[in-house]
């Protein structure tokens, strides 16, 4: 159990999933945590049970022990602007779950020599399955581990270097919906070769979910379940270089490349 307050600064489905998850989890109770949005009746539903709800990001601050960033980067500068005079350098560790936002970043904006952990978690929060990648320059081992604790409670987490974040913004954040992608793709397959669209969908999803599974069970390499399925003159393979033929797997990662591009300029083009 964190005895900490804990205020969420842009309560939308990250901050929500993680507020929900520490609880669930019995990290911390509802009584603890503060949700911040401009539109309370959107939290109506956490107000009634038991989270605080406030419009007021200043007085959610200066009562917080644990300051968590989750508004868009194009936010960032005049939230951070607008809470300033409630930060408690000595008591308060913040978080920032903020694509292409460094932690010196945070600090000069703030002109406080605050503790910043930057998460970066993806959608599978909202199931508690989401792939978390943290990292810092300056927070401790203490901070840093209490971190890793919350996210834990909301799928996977590791730590990273932070020069490493927007990439992995790229492959984790964004590459949601290349997965998701490519499960659709798969599903309209099946539509084409003889099954109704929902039954398709189905199957697709599961062999993908069966798929990562198998990696992440058995700690195996990809190829090495690929050769597993592969025959010689079968049709699989068949199936396989047709789709290298096409670009599939230079299609992947160009997207992914493009999408870390990308992800390094947000916060920039403020």
């Amino acid at each position: 159990m964190i005895n900490k307050n804990i205020t969420i600064l842009g309560s939308g489905n990250i901050g929500l999933s993680l507020a929900k998850g520490l609880v669930k989890a019995n990290i911390s109770k509802p009584q603890n945590i503060t949700l911040t949005r401009r539109n309370l009746a959107a939290l109506q539903a956490q107000a009634d049970t038991g989270f605080k709800t406030s419009n007021q990001n200043l007085h959610a601050v200066k009562e917080a022990d644990i300051v968590i960033i989750a508004v868009l980067p194009q936010q960032l500068n005049r939230l951070l602007e607008e809470i300033k005079p409630g930060i408690n350098i000595q008591k308060q560790l913040f978080i920032s779950v903020i694509s292409g936002v460094s932690c010196a970043d945070i600090r000069k904006q703030l002109e406080a020599d605050v503790q910043v952990v930057r998460a970066m978690p993806n959608t599978a929060i909202a199931i508690g399955q989401s792939m978390t990648c943290i990292a810092t320059d300056n927070a401790s081992a203490e901070n840093l581990k209490l971190v890793k604790s919350m996210f834990d409670t909301v799928g996977i987490s590791i730590e990273i270097n932070e020069e490493l974040m927007t990439s992995a913004t790229a492959l984790c954040a964004c590459g949601i919906a290349f997965f998701l992608r490519s499960i659709r793709a798969a599903s309209q397959g099946g539509t084409e070769i003889g099954f109704h669209a929902h039954d398709a969908l189905k199957m697709a999803a599961q062999t993908a979910k069966g798929a990562a599974d198998l990696l992440l069970q058995l700690a195996s390499h990809p190829e090495q379940e690929i050769d597993k399925v592969t025959s010689p003159k079968g049709c699989t393979i068949a199936g396989l270089n047709e789709m290298e033929h096409n670009g599939f797997s230079s299609a992947m990662i160009k997207g992914i490349k493009t999408s870390a591009i990308k992800a390094g300029e947000l916060y920039k083009e403020d």
